[in-house]
């Protein structure tokens, strides 16, 4: 099957290697997407480990569309509508993309659906329902200049979403950004790791559950076990792979969040829970700079994403707060790794640190850059 995966801008590059390492060919990197080809065990190991994917869109068909008419001849020409859609069975219909006559979604959403149960009507004298929450199949169209690419969603919610995480923190960074931006580090969980301002706690979530391999949660049921090819035999086979076993406390270095807020640390440790990790991370409630770190010896990696002004924080006292930051780390963590999420340029220069290496990507439609620092 071909296969179209979305991702954090910036984390193209770490979608494409996590897909080749599952099994996944003729990969070709894009701006905000990967897309490839794959057999069902790829395609469904893909959904028990990509950190990286918000979903996985199944390509089912590609022709010609520069109006509503060619839309509507297009998508019941273009698939085996009758065989994947059974009358009795719901669906629901999405849309990206527009061109000079499809200029509003919906409306093209609606054009699709009604060349959908219009076949249906002429094939069984009756169709299906539509279904925003529990659809059996659910159709993405996108369009672009004069072509619309069709394809079937295999998951109904994004697969950034773990579970872990009903409490939230102030403008939390999304699970798989923070996968990608820990990937770039290269912990190894062999070394230390301190988030300063730990929020949600998603940072360490996300990077522990890397290097031990945790495969991201189940859903409850997949929308691609409704297709037609669904192939069950290997489904269980690549699900029953999904166990695992903690490791001892002991092997486990050194994972430490702080911060300063009591009700945001309290959700932190609540999440850290939720993903079985309490034994393994130690949330504090202090401001980083009262943080007390005796005890580790080793050096490690520290991560920050403080706020910069776009969604939280005024700028006078961000420059106070980013100029305390950078006489902690030189005084207290030399030889350390420091890796700083900015979203204002304007503010990195009060750390009075030279970086090593920016990376580009998008927080929330904010550009960012994953800043690296060697602390001296």
């Amino acid at each position: 099957m071909h296969v179209v995966a979305p991702c954090p801008e910036g984390l193209e590059n770490l979608l494409a290697e996590e897909i080749l390492q599952f099994g996944g060919k003729d990969i070709k990197v894009f701006k905000r997407y990967v897309s490839f080809s794959c057999e069902n065990e790829t395609f469904y190991r893909l959904h028990f480990f990509s950190r990286i994917a918000f979903r996985f869109y199944r390509q089912i068909s590609n022709f010609i569309c520069f109006d509503k008419y060619d839309l509507y001849r297009g998508v019941q020409s273009s698939f085996d509508w009758p065989n994947w859609l059974p009358p009795n069975k719901s669906f629901c219909v999405t849309v990206s993309g527009t061109n000079s006559n499809l200029r509003h979604t919906h409306f093209t959403a609606l054009q699709v659906k009604n060349a959908i149960v219009d076949l249906q009507k002429a094939t069984f004298g009756k169709r299906s329902n539509i279904s925003l929450d529990t659809p059996y199949i659910s159709i993405h169209l996108h369009i672009y200049k004069g072509e619309a690419s069709l394809s079937l969603q295999s998951t109904l919610g994004s697969l950034h979403k773990r579970g872990y995480r009903p409490a939230l923190g102030y403008a939390p960074i999304k699970e798989n950004l923070a996968a990608g931006l820990i990937k770039y580090t290269d912990w190894d969980g062999k070394r230390p790791l301190i988030d300063l301002m730990c929020g949600s706690g998603t940072f360490l979530i996300e990077g522990l559950s890397q290097v031990l391999n945790i495969p991201t949660p189940l859903q409850k049921k997949y929308l691609f076990e409704n297709w037609v090819d669904f192939d069950v035999d290997i489904f269980l086979h690549e699900k029953s792979k999904l166990l695992y076993k903690l490791p001892e406390k002991k092997l486990i270095p050194s994972i430490v969040g702080c911060d300063c807020d009591k009700k945001i640390i309290n959700q932190a440790k609540t999440n850290i829970a939720l993903a079985g990790f309490e034994n393994y991370i130690d949330a504090k409630y202090c401001d980083f700079s009262e943080l007390r770190t005796d005890t580790i010896n080793d050096i490690g990696i520290i991560l920050c994403n403080p706020p910069y002004g776009k969604k939280i924080g005024k700028d006078d006292a961000l420059e106070e707060l980013y100029t305390r930051l950078g006489i902690f780390l030189k005084e207290r963590f030399s030889q350390w790794e420091f890796w700083l999420l900015s979203g204002n340029p304007s503010l990195t220069k009060y750390l009075k640190m030279k970086s090593t290496l920016k990376i580009p990507v998008s927080n929330g439609g904010i550009d960012c850059r994953w800043i690296k620092y060697l602390i001296r």
